[in-house]
């Protein structure tokens, strides 16, 4: 293995591994000394075969200033989760329900695979859509209620409210 290669697999590891740590911490709520070393442990194991198994993980760059935009990002998805869950509600509870399912393409600008992937799995874990094919920069979603055909505006809707901070923080 040549040395620059192993260096990035180094700086890879190291920056998933303070990632997965890092959301075990806010997961588990706890600072007992246990919680912290089965944690870290675990984070270290996924780390190391996420790195070693994944060639996609070797190109993710971790710093700070891709930090800020990641944690920006989870705050947009947050929104977005709770907006969707919220809508669902309302498909669930109205005496009638009026959807209109169907399949969509929307196009990404995310050039990174982790980007893309984290992209679609932001898609797949909001209530009423779900991405059924990922092929170069086009997103096949299942969109539970399509309210347009249009693939630009499919894209401001669907990709938009991810796509900004997820570029910064993967590219």
């Amino acid at each position: 293995m040549a040395p620059n290669t192993r260096a990035r697999r180094s700086a890879s590891f190291v920056g998933l591994w303070l990632l997965l740590t890092l959301i075990w911490f806010a997961a588990s709520s706890s600072l007992a000394i246990e919680s912290i070393i089965t944690g870290a442990a675990i984070a270290a194991v996924l780390a190391h075969l996420f790195v070693r198994r994944f060639p996609a993980w070797t190109d993710v760059r971790l710093s700070p200033e891709r930090l800020i935009p990641f944690f920006r990002y989870t705050g947009v998805f947050l929104v977005e989760m709770v907006r969707a869950n919220l809508n669902m509600l309302r498909y669930v509870y109205a005496p009638r329900i009026d959807i209109n399912p169907g399949i969509v393409e929307v196009r990404t600008r995310l050039k990174t695979p982790v980007g893309r992937l984290a992209l679609a799995s932001s898609i797949a874990l909001t209530p009423g859509s779900l991405v059924v094919g990922l092929e170069g920069d086009t997103l096949t979603v299942h969109w539970l209620d399509v309210k347009t055909t249009d693939a630009e505006e499919a894209t401001r809707l669907i990709v938009g409210p991810f796509e900004t901070e997820l570029e910064k923080a993967f590219g």
